[in-house]
């Protein structure tokens, strides 16, 4: 068995490894990647080629959070010369109260933002109904997860990490503070820190070295519906429903949504799928979901196919408050529970693991473990 000496060792290639490794990398930081399975797969969270960013939020560090991903999204774009990001705006519709707290953070911040009657946004967007209020917040849209992971990794390698696939990690052993022992079948590596971003995987990797909150991991099941115009234009989405709503109707929570080109309209609900172990997924969808998803298209979006459509299978790794778990104990550093909602967010927390790998600095209270 091979021993290497390195200053970080991050595991877990998908999103958020692959921006620690980045932002490391950048820093000066001799850095190996480990990821178990090889380039593009699907079986974790951040494959596919459409995911909603927008920095709208009810929270102000959230909204923060957001506009320096976007900021350093643009960055990753110059650097790799690969689009990522396109804007292409997003409205929130519905009748419940959290509509109104959304549309005050905005404000609050300064963002671009603003109610439009559903009569505005039906001539707009022809291909969705709207429900009550609308909130369209223009500076939101849309990220290819594929390409921004193989353009994180491409750019860490080119500033000197080194990114292996096929590689997973078997234990993790401490040390002391600032020594732990990172092994695979292969090879040990010895180094000051290890960031582990392991998404559904967390909790087998973590479970005994550091107090982990509750992981919930799910297999989320939206799908693509063919849409029947394609000069449509499409913003993101998500229709707000409240409990009687959801009792009335039988759909299984709120909705999310936007235009994933040559793909179709994608359309999910949020953290409603069933509990699995990511080493032992089916892949299949639940007809459940599926019919729910079909009626929820019937009834509300008027541009798609209800009964063409293609089904996704996808992990979320939830946190009982929906927060992230961005900290350090010793020199493992976590990062987990990004809950269905953090691809957004991925360079600017590939920033925040570099800082508690190097420096220490931690982030907001409300992400800390304990």
């Amino acid at each position: 068995m091979a021993r290497h000496e390195v200053d970080v060792v991050v595991v877990g290639g998908g999103g958020m490894g692959s921006a620690a490794a980045w932002r490391l990398a950048g820093r000066g930081a001799d850095v190996v990647l480990l990821e178990r399975f090889e380039p593009g797969h699907v079986r974790g969270a951040s494959h596919g080629a459409s995911r909603i960013f927008r920095v709208s939020y009810g929270e102000p560090v959230y909204i923060r959070l957001a506009q320096e991903a976007q900021e350093l999204w643009r960055e990753l774009e110059s650097e790799s010369g690969t689009p990522l990001l396109t804007i292409i705006g997003s409205v929130n519709h519905g009748r419940t109260p959290d509509l109104d707290l959304l549309a005050a953070a905005v404000e609050a911040a300064g963002l671009p933002g603003g109610w439009l009657t559903p009569e505005e946004a039906g001539e707009r967007w022809p291909g969705l109904r709207y429900d009550g209020k609308v909130f369209f917040h223009p500076a939101s849209g849309r990220l290819h997860a594929d390409h921004a992971v193989a353009a994180l990794q491409e750019r860490a390698a080119a500033l000197g990490a080194v990114v292996r696939h096929r590689s997973p990690v078997v234990s993790i052993v401490v040390k002391d503070d600032d020594s732990v022992d990172v092994i695979t079948d292969d090879d040990v590596y010895h180094a000051r820190r290890v960031v582990v971003a392991a998404g559904a995987w967390a909790e087998k990797l973590l479970g005994g070295l550091v107090p982990l909150p509750p992981l919930r991991v799910t297999q989320e099941q939206p799908a693509h519906f063919a849409p029947l115009r394609a000069d449509d234009e499409w913003p993101s989405f998500g229709h707000h429903f409240d409990e009687e709503t959801l009792a009335a109707t039988g759909f299984l929570s709120g909705i999310y949504g936007l235009a994933t080109p040559g793909e179709g309209i994608k359309v999910g609900f949020h953290g409603t799928g069933p509990v699995v172990d990511p080493d032992n997924r089916d892949f299949l969808p639940e007809s459940r979901h599926v019919r729910a998803l079909q009626d929820y298209a019937r009834a509300w979006l008027p541009g798609v196919d209800p009964d063409a459509y293609t089904s996704i299978s996808c992990t979320y790794t939830t946190t009982p408050t929906s927060d992230f778990v961005l900290d350090r104990v010793g020199p493992v550093v976590v990062a987990a529970g990004f809950s269905g909602h953090g691809f957004k967010f991925v360079p600017a927390v590939g920033r925040v693991l570099a800082d508690l790998a190097l420096t220490g600095e931690r982030p907001d209270a409300r992400f800390r473990l304990g």
